[in-house]
């Protein structure tokens, strides 16, 4: 799994719910939807990675969650607040993309992302991070939530 971004991985599941949900009998589901909710959602959710990775490349360290070291700890800007917006803002952008095509099954899409970004990249990312940089990681954990 790890071998995928997880941008990757989000794309893969909304489309395959995408596709999945114009089958008969899903393609029956009544639209549950909107576009202009959806299309801001989109936005938020694509600007709170783009952020992140600016900021990981204005101060010197990996952007790939699987790279076997970071050179810095990162704890500024946006992870401040929390500590996986680029995740927290593939959720949202797959909740947005759900509202903008209103196929009820493509709900699911922001669920599997957070269960694969929180079971499987945070774990993974965590343990790195723990074994790099010790007691300056355990303290940022204990300040800021993996999450909001």
């Amino acid at each position: 799994m790890l071998k995928l971004p997880p941008p990757i991985w989000a794309a893969l599941i909304l489309t395959a719910l995408y596709f999945v949900s114009v089958l008969p009998p899903l393609n029956a589901l009544a639209p549950f939807g909107n576009h202009p909710i959806g299309l801001g959602l989109i936005l938020s959710g694509v600007s709170l990675p783009l952020i992140a990775v600016t900021h990981f490349r204005a101060v010197g360290t990996q952007v790939m969650p699987t790279s076997e070291r970071n050179d810095k700890l990162v704890t500024t800007g946006l992870y401040a607040f929390t500590r996986n917006p680029m995740y927290l803002g593939l959720v949202i952008a797959s909740l947005g993309a759900a509202m903008w095509f209103a196929r009820p099954l493509m709900y699911l899409a922001p669920i599997f992302v957070f269960l694969i970004a929180n079971f499987v990249f945070a774990p993974y990312e965590e343990t790195k991070m723990r074994r790099q940089f010790g007691a300056a990681f355990e303290a940022y954990t204990a300040r800021v939530r993996r999450w909001l």
